[in-house]
């Protein structure tokens, strides 16, 4: 007898069995017998449109045994929100399954629908530095930041001081930059320029130089820059006197960044009377400091023309 069928409060309910193409299915999978009775249960509860505490109880159950389970999500969170439950003890669960399951995307989507509902994002941007403290880089946590944000207009609550803190500890950090940039740019529908706005701009521009000076290779401040030159409607050659510190053509044994000589050969193509000198910062790419992409440099040489072309 399993935990289900041997228990008074669901002697009502006549499981529904997983049908998986006949009594010899070609690819069987293997779940364990406690599994496949409460999802049997869950499945006959979800045909009879049930809504209670014992099925709370029930998908909480399944979620322990697998967390991916993304229906099992979704039916919790309709019999939460159709039972009128206390939303701020399911997040005191959700935030333990959260630190269980770091990369389930279905625990953050159910703490966006969650949230949602109760209205309110008390206490969830501390929740989310804990849970980037564990892991900087996780995805489901940036984008539930983002949507935080975005849904209870949190945009001057903190969080540019917040975005720093994480540059801080790891400059190298693309999930943090990509927060800044929709911190700074992400309010054009409310009329809030970013930077098109030239005091947004010099701040931003001044930003990413100084975190170029912790880490000249890091790949991150170097496309943010050119992101703010392509968003302002700026030209490249507006970065030539940064870009010049760590790529300089007269010195071609000192270059100190290899995305700063990539920047530079661009800045240089967009002059004819230049088209020379981006060839020599190709050439310089593909020969010493990233022959690794030898063929990409060879073929941004063809771009330019009959000038990059072999003598």
């Amino acid at each position: 007898m399993g935990k289900y069928s041997s228990s008074p409060s669901w002697s009502d309910i006549t499981p529904l069995p997983l049908d998986e193409g006949g009594p010899n299915p070609l690819a069987a999978i293997a779940y364990t017998d406690e599994y496949c009775e409460a999802m049997s249960y869950l499945r006959a509860i979800m045909a009879a449109t049930e809504h209670s505490e014992r099925v709370l109880d029930l998908t909480e159950d399944i979620i322990d045994m697998n967390a991916a389970h993304y229906t099992v999500w979704l039916y919790r969170a309709a019999t939460l929100f159709t039972l009128g439950s206390n939303l701020k003890e399911e997040l005191e669960w959700v935030n333990d399954m959260a630190q269980t399951h770091q990369k389930n995307y279905q625990i953050w989507n159910h703490r966006n629908m969650v949230v949602d509902k109760l209205g309110s994002s008390e206490g969830e941007a501390a929740f989310v530095e804990v849970m980037l403290g564990l892991d900087a880089k996780n995805y489901h946590v940036w984008s539930y930041r983002q949507w935080l944000v975005k849904r209870f207009g949190l945009w001057e609550e903190g969080e540019m001081e917040f975005v720093e803190r994480m540059l801080e500890r790891d400059v190298r950090n693309n999930s943090a930059w990509n927060h800044r940039w929709f911190i700074v740019n992400g309010r054009e529908a409310e009329g809030v320029r970013g930077v098109t706005d030239e005091g947004v701009r010099e701040r931003e521009v001044a930003f990413a130089e100084k975190a170029l000076e912790r880490a000249p290779q890091n790949p991150s401040p170097w496309n943010y820059l050119r992101g703010i030159m392509r968003a302002a409607g700026l030209p490249l050659g507006v970065l030539k006197g940064t870009v010049v510190k760590y790529a300089d053509l007269s010195k071609p044994d000192a270059v100190r960044s290899s995305h700063a000589l990539d920047l530079l050969a661009d800045i240089l193509a967009e002059e004819e009377s230049s088209k020379k000198e981006a060839v020599l910062a190709l050439d310089l790419l593909a020969e010493k400091y990233d022959p690794v992409r030898k063929n990409y440099w060879e073929y941004r040489k063809g771009l330019l023309g009959e000038v990059g072309a072999p003598a």
